[in-house]
Protein backbone atom coordinates (compact mmCIF):
# COMPACT_ATOMS: atom_id res chain seq x y z
CA UNK A 1 0.00 0.00 0.00
CA UNK A 2 2.85 2.40 0.84
CA UNK A 3 4.47 1.72 -2.52
CA UNK A 4 1.20 2.56 -4.32
CA UNK A 5 0.92 5.90 -2.48
CA UNK A 6 4.57 6.71 -3.23
CA UNK A 7 4.15 5.90 -6.93
CA UNK A 8 0.94 7.92 -7.15
CA UNK A 9 2.56 10.98 -5.57
CA UNK A 10 5.68 10.57 -7.71
CA UNK A 11 3.79 10.33 -11.00
CA UNK A 12 1.44 13.16 -10.07
CA UNK A 13 4.38 15.48 -9.41
CA UNK A 14 6.15 14.31 -12.59
CA UNK A 15 3.10 15.00 -14.75
CA UNK A 16 2.57 18.37 -13.05
CA UNK A 17 6.22 19.31 -13.67
CA UNK A 18 5.97 18.33 -17.33
CA UNK A 19 2.78 20.37 -17.66
CA UNK A 20 4.51 23.44 -16.15
CA UNK A 21 7.50 23.10 -18.50
CA UNK A 22 5.26 22.89 -21.57
CA UNK A 23 3.16 25.83 -20.33
CA UNK A 24 6.26 28.00 -19.86
CA UNK A 25 7.61 27.14 -23.30
CA UNK A 26 4.30 28.01 -24.94
CA UNK A 27 4.05 31.24 -22.93
CA UNK A 28 7.55 32.43 -23.87
CA UNK A 29 7.10 31.66 -27.55
CA UNK A 30 3.52 32.92 -27.92
CA UNK A 31 2.92 35.85 -25.62
CA UNK A 32 6.19 37.77 -25.55
CA UNK A 33 8.54 39.30 -28.07
CA UNK A 34 11.51 37.61 -26.39
CA UNK A 35 14.26 36.84 -28.87
CA UNK A 36 17.65 35.41 -28.04
CA UNK A 37 19.41 37.12 -30.94
CA UNK A 38 21.93 38.85 -28.75
CA UNK A 39 22.48 41.79 -26.48
CA UNK A 40 22.63 45.33 -27.76
CA UNK A 41 24.68 47.82 -25.74
CA UNK A 42 24.15 51.58 -25.95
CA UNK A 43 26.95 53.78 -24.64
CA UNK A 44 26.11 57.46 -24.14
CA UNK A 45 29.15 59.75 -24.34
CA UNK A 46 29.85 63.46 -24.17
CA UNK A 47 33.24 65.17 -24.45
CA UNK A 48 35.34 62.06 -23.81
CA UNK A 49 37.91 62.32 -26.63
CA UNK A 50 40.80 61.37 -24.36
CA UNK A 51 39.10 58.19 -23.05
CA UNK A 52 36.68 56.99 -25.73
CA UNK A 53 39.10 55.12 -27.99
CA UNK A 54 40.62 53.05 -25.19
CA UNK A 55 37.23 52.32 -23.70
CA UNK A 56 35.69 51.22 -27.02
CA UNK A 57 38.72 49.12 -27.96
CA UNK A 58 38.56 47.31 -24.62
CA UNK A 59 34.82 46.61 -25.10
CA UNK A 60 35.39 45.40 -28.66
CA UNK A 61 38.33 43.24 -27.56
CA UNK A 62 36.16 41.58 -24.92
CA UNK A 63 33.45 40.94 -27.52
CA UNK A 64 35.75 39.60 -30.23
CA UNK A 65 38.14 37.60 -28.05
CA UNK A 66 36.39 37.26 -24.72
CA UNK A 67 33.28 35.71 -23.33
CA UNK A 68 30.74 38.30 -24.49
CA UNK A 69 29.82 36.37 -27.64
CA UNK A 70 26.15 37.28 -27.32
CA UNK A 71 26.69 40.98 -27.97
CA UNK A 72 25.61 41.89 -31.49
CA UNK A 73 25.90 45.67 -31.61
CA UNK A 74 27.53 48.41 -29.61
CA UNK A 75 25.85 51.72 -30.29
CA UNK A 76 27.69 54.88 -29.27
CA UNK A 77 25.20 57.70 -28.68
CA UNK A 78 26.89 61.10 -28.82
CA UNK A 79 25.24 63.63 -26.51
CA UNK A 80 26.27 66.70 -28.56
CA UNK A 81 29.97 66.58 -27.77
CA UNK A 82 31.98 69.71 -28.47
CA UNK A 83 35.27 67.86 -28.88
CA UNK A 84 36.35 65.05 -31.24
CA UNK A 85 34.54 62.25 -29.42
CA UNK A 86 32.11 61.54 -32.27
CA UNK A 87 34.85 61.59 -34.93
CA UNK A 88 37.00 59.13 -32.94
CA UNK A 89 34.03 56.79 -32.50
CA UNK A 90 33.20 57.02 -36.23
CA UNK A 91 36.81 56.14 -37.09
CA UNK A 92 36.56 53.03 -34.93
CA UNK A 93 33.17 52.13 -36.43
CA UNK A 94 34.82 51.95 -39.84
CA UNK A 95 37.18 49.28 -38.47
CA UNK A 96 34.60 47.24 -36.53
CA UNK A 97 31.19 46.39 -37.97
CA UNK A 98 29.62 45.72 -34.55
CA UNK A 99 30.20 49.37 -33.57
CA UNK A 100 27.64 51.98 -34.64
CA UNK A 101 27.72 55.72 -33.96
CA UNK A 102 24.59 57.83 -33.67
CA UNK A 103 23.50 61.09 -32.14
CA UNK A 104 21.06 60.98 -29.26
CA UNK A 105 17.95 61.56 -31.41
CA UNK A 106 18.87 58.72 -33.78
CA UNK A 107 19.57 56.49 -30.79
CA UNK A 108 16.13 57.24 -29.37
CA UNK A 109 14.59 56.20 -32.70
CA UNK A 110 16.61 52.97 -32.59
CA UNK A 111 15.28 52.26 -29.09
CA UNK A 112 11.71 53.10 -30.08
CA UNK A 113 11.89 50.78 -33.10
CA UNK A 114 13.89 47.95 -31.52
CA UNK A 115 11.36 45.30 -32.59
CA UNK A 116 11.90 46.24 -36.24
CA UNK A 117 15.69 45.90 -35.90
CA UNK A 118 15.64 42.50 -34.27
Amino acid sequence: MLEFVFNTVFWTLAIYGLFEIVKNIIYINSYTNFKSDGIYVIIAVKNQEDKIEGFLRSIIFKILYGREEYLKNVIVADLQSTDNTKEIAKKLSNDYEILKVANWKDCKEIIDNVNDII
